[in-house]
């Protein structure tokens, strides 16, 4: 059996080629794809060839946020039916390591995580019509939503993951710096939350529209308002809770300005080193709390998405046909146009 594979050679070198597949074996399932979202880890690979010291050193299929539906179940798979639509967990640790024995397995020290160039050889990706995968990385999803919505269960695991990081939600202040998907997706599970007031800055006004529609009480556009953020800084801070989606070393700077002392600010967004107000961090008594990856969360975020008690469709953009990559990694990397960008395949 044959597949289409979507793979990276290089920065900017991206082809459409078929790749064999084998059927399901024992514990695994033969999913056929339907959609794929773009992250931004995918439009580093492909602007870049990577992002800080990894590095794509060989051709790699690209993706970690899909969905599809299930084709064929290998020996002893239960839990599973043909025909059953799924979201794919890309995310697969050793459950053997002192990490996965404390319960931490985001910190996997073994750590399998699809269409990542971390390891060598690469963990190969999920963009591609059909694929052989652990039927345990599989989560059923509700035939009530599309696929697209489906595809979104990863990064709104790694919100969801955020939102535990930063403890009850309920009536708190919160402010979300970049509204990117990761940022929509944090302003939406402040709302789930029950967050009285949730500001949401960024520097375009098309991902801004997009957390207004997910929950979002106030946007704020930096390059044109910035003068907006200066009532939140009076009194030593506004804000409970900060999630810092940008990585920008401006807009970490602010949100710290913005925290009132004894706040949490949640660094969502990753970048290398920068500098950091560490007075106001200690003076504050600000808590700075890093996050990363999911684990349980990944089955939440499918139930919410299958239920729609979390509605991700306003932040989805524009779907292209796997063929169509080219056009869809440009227009996922233009955000005056676009927030999520899926990838549809032939499965």
């Amino acid at each position: 059996m044959q597949t289409r594979v979507c793979r990276l050679y290089a920065a900017a070198d991206i082809r459409i080629e078929t790749a064999e597949l084998d059927a399901p074996g024992p514990g695994e399932v033969l999913v056929a794809l339907s959609a794929g979202g773009i992250c931004g880890s995918d439009l580093h690979y492909f602007q870049d060839g990577g992002f800080g010291p990894i590095r794509v050193k060989e051709p790699i299929i690209l993706g970690h946020e899909a969905a599809g539906v299930v084709v064929e179940l290998g020996d002893g798979v239960t839990g599973l039916t043909q025909g059953q639509h799924v979201a794919l967990n890309p995310s697969r640790p050793c459950n053997d390591c002192i990490y996965c024995a404390e319960g931490l397995h985001q910190h996997c020290l073994n750590m399998r995580f699809r269409g990542s160039a971390m390891r060598f050889p690469h963990e190969q990706g999920l963009f591609r019509d059909r694929i052989v995968i652990g039927a345990a990385q599989c989560v059923p999803v509700s035939t009530d939503v599309s696929l697209a919505e489906a595809a979104c269960s990863e990064p709104l695991a790694v919100c969801l993951h955020a939102r535990n990081n930063a403890g009850d939600l309920a009536g708190k202040r919160v402010l979300v710096t970049g509204a990117g998907p990761i940022g929509a997706l944090c302003a939406a599970v402040s709302a789930e939350a029950g967050a009285s007031e949730i500001v949401v800055t960024d520097l375009q006004d098309v991902p801004l529209k997009a957390a207004e529609a997910m929950g979002a009480t106030q946007t704020i556009n930096m390059s044109t308002n910035a003068s907006a953020m200066s009532r939140f800084t009076e009194n030593k801070g506004h804000f409970d809770v900060v999630f810092e989606c940008s990585a920008a070393q401006p807009a970490i700077r602010g949100a710290i300005e913005a925290i009132r002392p004894r706040g949490t600010l949640v660094q969502v967004g990753v970048t290398g080193d920068v500098a950091l107000p560490v007075n106001l961090l200690v003076g504050k008594e600000v808590a700075f709390q890093g996050t990363h990856r999911f684990h349980p969360e990944f089955e939440q975020a499918a139930a919410a998405i299958s239920s729609r008690r979390i509605d991700v469709r306003p932040m989805i953009s524009q779907s292209f046909p796997v063929e169509d990559a080219l056009a869809a990694f440009e227009t996922a990397a233009d955000r005056t146009r676009a927030v999520k960008v899926h990838l549809t395949f032939a499965g």
